[in-house]
């Protein structure tokens, strides 16, 4: 089976020309029996003229009418009188002189037109009868149809021939022209599947190759992004987990090779468990964010009160924001809400648990919720020392952080605002973070009341 394009769309063309000329071959002979009625009404036509001509010289000047007679050299004419006899002959082919049975004669003296069409062994004929001074008269024109046939025919098939070739020239240069893009594209797919998301194709077309070179260009932009930002992500997560790895096993050397009291060993022990716990939940949070990136994830839809929910995380966290004598308020009045509970029950813990990690002691942090009809709108605002604002494009990629979330005392991995905007987004909602250095921040999250 032929694999080229090009070529598979040479051969079509060439097939569906040799199918037509084959249909052409199989009509020709409609066409030959409409040419034969033609030429036998030119015939006709011819043979009245001739009557005319004898008519009008009749009966001195005949001798030159039908001397001028013989110059027709495709017909066969014979002019016969009321008793048969035969005044005039010409015959185009002296090897095959035209026939006539008596019973045509006899019925064209008697005012009948004779027609004969061509069949294997004798060509088309007619006989006209005319009379002169009450004397009856028969005149009889044969085609010598086979050349006429023949030059057709010939015409038919050279005709063909010519339309193949032109035909099959043009279709070749044609169909270069149009697989020429797609092999370029078959070689760039090639490139992108090795790897090299940077090539690029340039096309002036508008049809669609054009369009089908400006999707490859955009796929393959897309597909670097995410190589890179697969990297990236590989490269964070190598990064997190050495940490904490290097400390376990640092501090896991001491104390196997060292003596020491059971002050310090009581210490080490616990800078191992503090990592250990960090490891755990960097695991934790890479499965949560893994299980919210699944294409086919389903919500668990249900309505329940959104201010009691977020009433309870405030009461959850108590022991953290108490810890920093933090004043926590909410305004919210009571609220339907048509959503996966577990789910936003995380958002909320993530975006309040980042509130009170980055808000200073005795500081203030307020919470509202509002009905806007079609949505809830819900805001977190903190008084902390705030996001420098050429950072906040970049807090919901996974493992970033600014600069103070990287103190050694702040846990955390990055990955809880990456958690947030994909609860977000599977909800159809939008969230939005203003913030300025020494004013703190504000989390807005606005969620359908109804899905």
């Amino acid at each position: 089976m032929t694999k080229s394009l090009y070529v598979r769309v040479v051969i079509t063309f060439v097939g569906a020309v040799i199918v037509s000329m084959l249909l052409g071959l199989m009509l020709n002979g409609r066409f030959t029996d409409q040419i034969r009625y033609s030429v036998q009404d030119s015939m006709i036509l011819t043979g009245k003229k001739i009557i005319q001509a004898y008519i009008n010289a009749y009966p001195n000047n005949t001798d030159a009418v039908l001397l001028g007679l013989s110059a027709f050299p495709n017909y066969s004419i014979r002019l016969l009188d009321g008793e048969g006899t035969v005044l005039f002959e010409s015959v185009a082919k002296k090897d095959k002189p035209p026939e006539f049975h008596e019973k045509a004669i006899e019925y064209v003296l008697q005012g009948g037109i004779f027609q004969r069409q061509q069949n294997k062994s004798k060509n088309p004929t007619i006989g006209l009868p005319f009379t002169i001074n009450d004397k009856h008269f028969a005149l009889f024109v044969e085609t010598n149809y086979d050349d006429i046939d023949q030059i057709f025919a010939h015409a038919i098939r050279n005709e063909m021939l010519v339309i193949l070739g032109i035909g099959s020239l043009f279709i070749a240069i044609a169909a270069r022209y149009v697989v020429r893009p797609l092999q370029r594209l078959t070689r760039a797919t090639r490139l992108m599947a090795k790897g090299d998301f940077n090539v690029r194709l340039k096309s002036k077309h508008k049809d669609e190759i054009g369009q089908l070179t400006a999707s490859f260009n955009q796929m393959a932009q897309e597909l670097g992004a995410i190589e890179q930002t697969r990297r990236q992500f590989v490269s964070d997560v190598s990064h997190e987990i050495q940490s904490p790895l290097t400390s376990i096993k640092g501090f896991t050397h001491a104390l196997m090779q060292k003596q020491m009291d059971e002050g310090n060993r009581m210490r080490l022990l616990g800078i191992i468990a503090e990592e250990s716990d960090r490891l755990s939940r960097l695991s934790e949070d890479l499965l949560q964010l893994s299980s919210l990136d699944y294409e086919h994830l389903k919500l668990n839809v249900s309505n329940y009160r959104l201010d009691e929910q977020v009433r309870g995380v405030i009461i959850a966290l108590e022991p953290q924001w108490s810890g920093k004598s933090l004043v926590v308020s909410l305004e919210a009045e009571p609220l339907l809400l048509s959503a996966d509970r577990d789910r936003l029950n995380q958002l909320w813990m993530n975006l309040l648990g980042n509130a009170v990690k980055f808000t200073d002691n005795g500081d203030n942090i307020a919470i509202a919720i509002r009905d806007l009809g079609d949505h809830v709108l819900t805001t977190i605002k903190d008084s902390g020392q705030g996001i420098p604002e050429d950072e906040l494009g970049n807090i919901f990629k996974p493992f970033y952080k600014v600069d103070k979330a990287r103190d050694r005392a702040i846990h955390g991995n990055g990955i809880g605002l990456s958690i947030v905007k994909r609860i977000v987004d599977l909800h159809e909602g939008e969230i939005q973070i203003s913030s300025r250095m020494g004013e703190g921040t504000t989390v807005t999250v606005s969620l359908p009341k109804h899905r």
